[in-house]
């Protein structure tokens, strides 16, 4: 898998911040785009993927296609209604092109759902059962978005350890995590397609990629 150098215009996170001329401070707008090949890649949004182990394959692609065209890490997710088995709303690790740290995959998608639905609870009164399907585990912050979502489930590929085992820090998790979500009304479902998404991280590594932990620095 060959990754290309990081391409700004894609995913990017307008940031304009000046000092005007009475000396205050604008801070900078931001929109959040996602990637132009991922709107094309995902041509037809009525398509149905009737078993988790479509869906699966669907964010585990977007993972990959994203370290491909260089817009930022190997993570993807989508948002599901669970009904209709349609995409609401699909993600991509933003972090690289937006120089935002908490624009994971995950964060992605259920920001663009609820903008999808014009509401913040995804699991609110009359809505749809709606999972969130992951290429990887939940990190810490990740984990602590999803009960805050709506959703009802969560699937994932990839296993914590094996992002970890590339070297991404995913923060200090509660080793029981999953029997803290289903107590909160969320199934969760691991090792969907783990090998697809494992290969995704391994081949990552294997080329380069950049390991975006934060604190970096002396």
């Amino acid at each position: 898998m060959k990754i290309h150098p990081l391409k700004m215009k894609t995913g990017k996170i307008r940031t304009d911040s000046k000092i005007s001329k009475r000396g205050d401070r604008i801070y900078p707008k931001f929109d959040l785009k996602l990637p132009h090949w991922l709107e094309e890649y995902i041509s037809d949004p009525g398509k149905i993927y009737p078993a988790v182990e479509d869906r699966m394959k669907l964010v585990v692609e977007l993972s990959r296609l994203n370290v491909v065209n260089g817009t930022g890490g190997p993570f993807g997710a989508g948002i599901f209604d669970m009904e209709t088995k349609r995409l609401l709303a699909p993600g991509v690790n933003l972090v690289e092109s937006s120089n935002v740290s908490i624009f994971h995959a995950e964060v992605v998608a259920i920001i663009l759902a609820q903008l999808m639905v014009g509401q913040y609870d995804l699991g609110g009164e009359g809505m749809p059962r709606y999972e969130l399907v992951a290429s990887t585990e939940p990190c810490a912050m990740c984990f602590g978005a999803i009960p805050w979502s709506g959703v009802r489930q969560l699937v994932c590929g990839a296993r914590d350890e094996d992002a970890r085992r590339i070297g991404f820090d995913e923060g200090p998790k509660m080793e029981n995590w999953s029997k803290a979500l289903k107590s909160r009304g969320i199934d969760v479902i691991k090792d969907v397609c783990r090998d697809e998404a494992v290969k995704v991280l391994t081949d990552y590594l294997e080329n380069a990629g950049l390991i975006y932990n934060s604190r970096s620095g002396n």
